[in-house]
């Protein structure tokens, strides 16, 4: 797991560092913002139609095969671009297609990542590797940014695409050495290890997720979340150049304490044992109320001490939720609901924004904060409310003449 945990470390900073770098790219090369967007978008587009066979594959195929093939796929196309940008032979058309490429492979590698990373502690340790997990994408996130930077300057554009590709190889390299601790789940489920009857169908995972009312309860407060209470980098840029009158220094001041939160939510959320929806939601539910208080800050100083709650109690619940989604699944189909997921998430990140944008242009950027805030809270303490009050509900029946009444009598005739 140590092994792993640097290995995706090394692989998310180059991640990262790649996609800081593109966005610049695609601006040298066209100019233009709304290109940089498109290149996002069709980076992101496959998991909407491709993840759903993705997440069939990884419960197909053996699970640490398919993660040093899909990194050296997702090698070989940084490897390319590289390539092209030293030769100044890269062009729009180009740079969209290696996107698209780039996402139809990540609709394999993400769910083989996660899933492998479970696979290697005991079961009852799982959330707590679910927890490194998320410690060690915001590390890398955090590192790759800030690497972008200095690498173009000092190595050029290039040198950051060949880095990340480098970083994928190393992730391959480090695959066939893993070694599974004692008390971890059985690898490499494969064909075998999966029920005859229902084969390895796209429909079974959809049919699973869709019977599942704790998963869809996951997916209802994920996405309202998604949408009006972690979209931080827009509604909290408006926030601070807006109202609080601050520059882009102040939103970057705003931007660190949101990543060290996320850094300490994910510390927190390695310690927990038994993550639930209900805890998912309580949190999503305190973080919302958190975000009502910061939309009503009346000072940058205020907001500041708001973020770092909001960003940890934020951290702390992605992590509880990606730990029931990755368990609470039978073995063999679990890759199946993870591109169920994944589409679904497609879904928020496509469509929240111009949802949330809406929103400010309507009530601003406090009233979206508020708004949404108490839109998120509302509903999760509604959807309690109704669990709560979802038992058996007894039913009275009048008798009449001729009815049979007898407890003996109701009894033979059931």
């Amino acid at each position: 797991m140590r092994w792993w945990s640097a290995a995706n470390f090394v692989s998310n900073a180059g991640t990262w560092m790649q996609l800081t770098v593109q966005n610049l790219l695609v601006l040298h090369i066209t100019g233009s913002a709304a290109a940089t967007g498109l290149s996002m978008s069709v980076q992101a587009a496959p998991a909407l139609f491709v993840s759903l066979l993705g997440g069939a594959a990884v419960d197909r195929w053996p699970r640490k095969l398919t993660v040093a093939v899909s990194q050296a796929l997702l090698g070989a196309v940084a490897f390319t671009t590289a390539l092209l940008v030293a030769l100044d032979r890269i062009d729009m058309t180009a740079l969209l297609v290696l996107a698209a490429v780039t996402g139809v492979i990540a609709t394999v590698d993400g769910p083989a990542c996660a899933l492998l990373g479970n696979d290697l502690v005991p079961v009852a340790d799982v959330p707590s590797a679910i927890g490194v997990g998320a410690l060690v994408h915001s590390s890398g996130r955090l590192a790759g940014t800030a690497l972008a930077g200095v690498t173009v300057g000092f190595l050029g554009t290039g040198a950051a695409y060949a880095a990340n590709g480098l970083s994928f190889l190393f992730v391959a390299a480090v695959v066939p050495f893993l070694r599974p601790a004692p008390g971890a789940a059985p690898q490499e489920p494969g064909p075998r290890a999966v029920p005859a009857r229902g084969g390895m169908t796209v429909r079974e995972g959809l049919s699973f997720f869709a019977r599942r009312p704790r998963l869809v309860a996951l997916a209802g407060i994920t996405g309202l979340s998604s949408v009006f209470g972690r979209n931080y980098g827009l509604t909290l840029a408006v926030l601070v150049t807006g109202p609080l009158a601050g520059g882009a220094g102040a939103f970057g001041t705003v931007s660190t304490v949101l990543a060290v939160g996320g850094i300490l939510g994910a510390v927190l959320g390695a310690r927990l044992r038994r993550p639930s929806v209900r805890t998912v939601g309580l949190l999503a539910a305190a973080g919302a109320l958190l975000q009502v208080v910061a939309g009503l800050s009346p000072s940058l100083a205020v907001l500041l001490v708001l973020v770092l709650p909001m960003a940890v109690v934020e951290s702390v619940s992605d992590t509880a939720g990606t730990a029931v989604l990755q368990t609470d699944p039978p073995p063999h189909l679990r890759g199946r609901v993870l591109g169920v997921w994944s589409s679904i998430g497609t879904v928020w990140s496509l469509g929240g924004p111009p949802l949330l944008g809406l929103l400010m242009e309507w009530a601003g950027a406090r009233g979206a904060l508020v708004a949404g805030g108490l839109l998120i809270a509302g509903s999760v303490g509604a959807g309690l409310l109704l669990r709560r009050r979802g038992g058996p509900v007894p039913l009275t029946l009048r008798t009449k003449d001729g009815d049979i009444s007898g407890r003996e009598a109701l009894e033979t005739a059931a």
